[in-house]
């Protein structure tokens, strides 16, 4: 007799295994740096346009990149589905997926960040553009990735574009803080998940990262905690050798 579960869960991890030799090695230190030399203006305050709306940023909340908008993308066009669905925005910043989850009807959003001036910005942001919906819950909430979540807390969506580029890109703490805390931000967001048991039946993580990231350590490090990765979407620019990847995550019990 042919053990079919057990025969799935081999395939699940020989697909794991495929896709994770399959994805390019961290970029070299010279390189990440020239990629994100740049000068934000994050001391500023700002503006952002996008999708019609206009966001302001006071200092210190950071502006959305490129890959930033590989996930608003995403989430407007459904292939990140939230309607009626419980979600959380980590890394909530200005509060862009916030608000397209509130206007796409979703029934409970979690815009989470560390930095409370940025659950502010985004609060802020939700509610004018928003404002009150009768069938959804927003809940901004200052937190260190998930520990301030309440333990009654099961999400049906979450997405996250952590600052886990692997060079250190300035000395200044808030540059650091939204660019380049490293793979660790990522691994510990993993294990919250599985440690509180934050994802309900057929829950899914929509995780965005690159090869100026430890690209092969961060998702072989969700297989190893019960995750199966699907890409979704890989982006590239010209002038340079970055690759950004948006990863869809689900349980293996769930796969």
């Amino acid at each position: 007799m042919t053990d079919r579960t057990a025969a799935g869960a081999a395939a699940s991890r020989d697909d794991a295994r495929a896709l994770l030799e399959s994805l390019p090695d961290t970029l070299p230190r010279d390189e990440i740096l020239a990629i994100n030399s740049s000068d934000s203006g994050i001391h500023t305050i700002r503006t952002y346009e996008y999708n019609g709306w206009t966001f302001t940023l006071p200092p210190g909340v950071f502006k959305p990149g490129d890959t930033s908008r590989i996930v608003h993308a995403r989430l407007l066009d459904g292939t990140i589905p939230v309607k009626g669905r419980s979600y959380a925005a980590m890394g909530a910043g200005l509060g862009v997926e916030a608000v397209i989850a509130g206007t796409l009807g979703a029934r409970e959003i979690y815009a989470a960040d560390i930095h409370p001036d940025s659950v502010a910005t985004a609060a802020g942001h939700y509610r004018r553009i928003v404002g009150d919906r009768p069938d959804t819950v927003f809940r901004p909430l200052v937190s260190n990735l998930f520990e301030e979540f309440p333990d009654s807390a099961r999400l049906d969506v979450i997405t996250f574009n952590p600052p886990a580029v692997a060079a250190r890109t300035s000395d200044d703490p808030t540059v650091v803080r939204n660019v380049c805390v490293g793979a660790g931000i990522v691994t510990r967001f993993f294990d919250q998940i599985v440690t509180r048991d934050l994802l309900a039946p057929g829950g899914e993580i929509h995780l965005i990262v690159s090869n100026t990231a430890e690209l092969k350590r961060i998702v072989g490090h969700g297989t190893d905690a019960g995750f199966r990765p699907e890409i979704l979407h890989r982006q590239t620019w010209e002038g340079d050798d970055c690759q950004a990847y948006l990863f869809k995550l689900i349980r293996h019990d769930a796969a």
